[in-house]
């Protein structure tokens, strides 16, 4: 097939796209559901068996860093490269990437994102067995919504590359003779990328900025999470496959891994050859990016303090579901699950006049959850198992942080033994204890915070956020004052806002080409998903100008 064959193949999806991202109302390219006919060509069974038969390949020397968060024997192994080596052939590979029109690049893009499509049910084993997932969150998250989030950063990109004519000629009026100059723009690739891939969502993460530097023109290399390799090495193997069959140097998209125990990220990030790093994960080390990577331009997703503010409500119901279905969904392993519950000491006021006390809330949310995850079987499909041994020691030191309003518990699952099943947990603390809320406690934690009214709570979360970042702040009320002052607020702490969230909709969720996931405003990271910003330092414009004489 040739580039303009592939070109006219993909024109209608990504013009789509480029409407898409200018609109920002829903759309989405790659079916959710894995029965839709766009996956007739794959089975469940076959995407399960290719996982499990990559448990077992051997061929590499690095090895025992993964396992399957449901217990499923892992032994995979992977080639243990230099990072020298991997940056030379990623420089090799880049001259002749840079030259391709950018169309062209997002053609080739689009046919990797058709191929990974086509892969879906084994990239959806991967990403359940790898980072614990549900298996229909897996599907979606994992594959149709990183996909499309993929294509929502290519075609920003090729939207703004697009901005620029590659040729021009320049006439200013004079009363002698025009004067006359040529002008060509050409799109100039920053240089080498590196995407480093985080343990829970590792392709939903990593999909907009790979795709965003590839199609930018950058060749990228994948460092992935040493626990979760394996849907990025699916990734990285789906795109050598079609760069190759398209008869491009596969060595444009490199993985390379590493283990805890012999890291190779940070000589990856401090090589003079590496100009982009996109980077999921925790504060630490995405603030040690920040600071030291200084001769690249870093991306980060970091970790924040996300809040719910309960000042009042029309739907009592929908919101104790709605907060009860947030909490538990994958155990809490997400960056935009709420960790701060905030209630006025007064209670909650509802529409008809009544209240109810912080006490009813309690018992509401306790029972709420309680019933979500009374059948292990049935919870499974909801939880999903905790990914790392860090979140399950989290977790079980977490009893001692407040008071329990429900603790977490273990839950054994009949069919799988060696799962670690975990319940949600609520713990009352005072809003004295800065020390402990201003702290991410990542996994199924969550802390209750009874303020002296609604706006304390405001300024209490505003404070913490100003400090440790956010990503999500979720607020209920009827009082159309009160949610000015919160919309206020959550600008000047530059966190995302919801309001009402009492329908089957989450807080958790983002949907591509519409909202956008971080702010990159505050401490919880300095990209959103996706904005141009994310897209823009990946290329810089070349500009020719000829003087035309009369």
């Amino acid at each position: 097939m040739t580039l303009q064959d592939l070109q006219l193949k993909h024109a209608g999806r990504l013009a789509d796209a480029i409407a898409a991202v200018a609109c920002r109302g829903y759309h989405s390219a790659y079916p959710e559901d894995p029965t839709h006919p766009a996956y007739a060509d794959g089975s469940r069974a076959a995407g399960e068996a290719a996982v499990r038969a990559a448990w077992t390949q051997r061929d590499g020397a690095i090895r025992g860093e993964e396992r399957s968060a449901f217990g499923a024997p892992f032994d995979t192994a992977y080639a243990d490269e230099p990072v020298d080596a991997v940056l030379a052939r990623a420089e090799a590979a880049a001259p002749a990437w840079a030259a391709l029109d950018p169309v062209e690049r997002a053609a080739v893009a689009l046919e990797i994102l058709e191929a990974l499509q086509q892969r879906a049910f084994e990239m959806a084993f991967a990403c359940m067995h790898a980072c614990g997932q549900p298996f229909a969150m897996a599907f979606q998250a994992g594959t149709a919504h990183a996909l499309d989030r993929a294509l929502e950063a290519v075609a920003i990109a090729v939207r703004e590359m697009g901005a620029y004519p590659a040729r021009v000629l320049w006439e200013k009026p004079d009363a002698r003779r025009p004067l006359r100059v040529e002008k060509t723009f050409e799109i100039l690739p920053r240089g080498i990328a590196a995407v480093i891939g985080c343990a829970t969502f590792p392709t939903w993460n990593s999909y907009p900025g790979l795709f965003a530097s590839l199609v930018t023109g950058n060749p990228v290399v994948v460092k992935p999470h040493p626990t979760a390799v394996l849907p990025l090495a699916l990734c990285v193997d789906t795109a050598r496959s079609v760069l190759a069959g398209l008869g491009f140097d596969a060595d444009v998209v490199q993985l390379l891994v590493d283990t805890r125990a012999a890291p190779k990220t940070k000589a990856l990030a401090l090589d003079a050859r590496v100009k982009l790093i996109d980077f999921t994960g925790g504060p630490e080390f995405g603030d040690w990016l920040e600071s030291h990577a200084r001769q690249a331009h870093v991306f980060t997703e970091k970790a924040g303090v996300n809040a719910v503010l309960i000042e009042s409500t029309g739907d009592y119901p929908g919101l104790v579901r709605n907060l009860a279905l947030t909490l538990s969904l994958y155990s809490a392993q997400m960056c935009t699950t709420p960790q701060s519950i905030y209630l006025p000491r007064a209670g909650i006021r509802l529409q008809d006049g009544m209240t109810k006390t912080v006490e009813d809330f309690k018992a509401d949310l306790a029972a709420a959850v309680a019933k979500l995850v009374a059948d292990p079987v049935r919870a499974i499909e909801l939880l999903g198992a905790i990914q790392s041994d860090a979140t399950e020691a989290r977790a079980v030191e977490a009893a001692s942080i407040g008071e329990p309003v429900f603790a977490s518990r273990r839950l054994a699952h009949p069919d799988l033994p060696d799962a670690v099943l975990r319940t949600p947990a609520l713990y009352a603390v005072p809003p004295e204890a800065l020390d402990t809320i201003a702290r991410e406690h990542f996994g199924p934690i969550s802390l209750l915070i009874v303020t002296e009214d609604a706006d304390a709570a405001l300024r209490h979360a505003h404070e913490v956020t100003r400090s440790r970042g956010a990503i999500t702040w979720s607020v209920y009320s009827n009082d159309e004052a009160f949610v000015r002052r919160a919309k206020n607020a959550a600008a000047d702490a530059g966190v995302h806002l919801t309001l009402d969230m009492t329908g089957p909709v989450l807080v958790n969720q983002s949907a591509a080409f519409s909202d956008l996931h971080v702010s990159g405003h505050n401490a919880a990271g300095n990209a959103a998903l996706c904005d141009t910003a994310f897209v823009l330092p990946r290329f810089r414009v070349l500009q020719t100008r000829r003087y035309l004489a009369a």
